[in-house]
C-alpha cells in the first residue's frame, strides 16, 4: 500500500471503512489517524498519518507466535488464524507498529488484514475504496503497469521504523518527519513546538 501525505486531509473515512468492514470493536482501532499539529502561531499546521498494519515481509509477530497463529500467505499479507490464537499477546509486544489489538468479544488479537476477503474477490481493501481523496493506493508493486508500482517509482517514499528491518509493505509519501518518528501513544505533550496530540 502507498499512501500520499499530499492528498491526505484526516477525514477519518479509512478508520470507519475499516471499522464496518472488519467489525472492529469501538474500543479499539486497526487503523487509525494520527494527528499532529505543530508551529507557531498564526502558522500552525496540522499534518495526519494513517496508521495500520504494514504487513512486513520480515514480521517479528509471526516469528514470535508460539501457535503459528499469526503466518504470512503467499501474497505478503499476514494474517492471525482465530481459531490457533491464544492470546497470549506475544505478536502485541512484538509488533513495534504498535498495530495489533484484542478484541474483546473473541479474545483473540487482530489486526489490519488489508481486507484480505475483498482482495480475494478482486477487489481493493476498504479503507483504499473509501478514501475520498484516493491518497491510499493499493496493489502488486511486482506489476510494472500498476498504479502502486508507478507510485513507488515516480516519488521517494518512507517506510515506518526502517531500523527494525521487518521490511513493511506500507510506504509514505510525503510523510511528515515529526509524525513519522514518534511513537508514543496516550498522551498529548507540546515539544519543540509541536503539539501532539495521539491515539488515546
Amino acid at each position: 500500500m502507498v499512501i500520499d501525505m499530499r492528498r491526505c486531509i484526516g477525514c477519518h473515512a479509512c478508520t470507519v471503512a475499516c471499522k464496518a468492514e472488519m467489525a472492529v470493536p469501538l474500543q479499539v482501532n486497526a487503523t487509525w489517524v494520527k494527528i499532529v499539529e505543530k508551529g507557531p502561531y498564526p502558522s500552525a499546521r496540522r499534518f495526519y498519518l494513517p496508521r495500520l498494519c504494514n504487513n512486513c515481509t520480515n514480521p517479528i509477530c509471526v516469528r514470535n507466535c508460539p501457535t503459528q497463529a499469526s503466518y504470512k500467505r503467499d501474497d505478503g499479507i499476514v494474517v492471525v488464524d482465530p481459531h490457533r490464537c491464544i492470546c497470549c499477546k506475544y505478536c502485541i509486544a512484538s509488533c513495534p507498529y504498535d498495530v495489533r489489538y484484542v478484541n474483546p468479544f473473541k479474545e483473540i488479537v487482530e489486526k489490519c488484514y488489508f481486507c484480505q476477503h475483498r482482495v480475494d474477490a478482486g477487489l481493493e481493501p476498504a479503507c483504499v475504496e473509501s478514501c475520498p481523496t484516493r491518497a491510499m493506493v493499493f496493489g502488486d508493486r511486482n506489476d510494472d503497469k500498476s498504479e502502486i508500482s508507478q507510485l513507488l517509482a515516480s516519488n521517494a517514499t518512507t517506510v515506518l521504523k526502517k531500523e527494525m528491518e521487518t521490511e513493511p509493505n506500507v510506504y509514505y509519501i510525503a510523510g511528515d518527519e515529526t509524525a513519522m518518528s514518534n511513537d508514543e501513544k496516550g498522551i498529548n505533550y507540546r515539544a519543540e513546538g509541536a503539539f501532539i496530540n495521539l491515539r488515546l
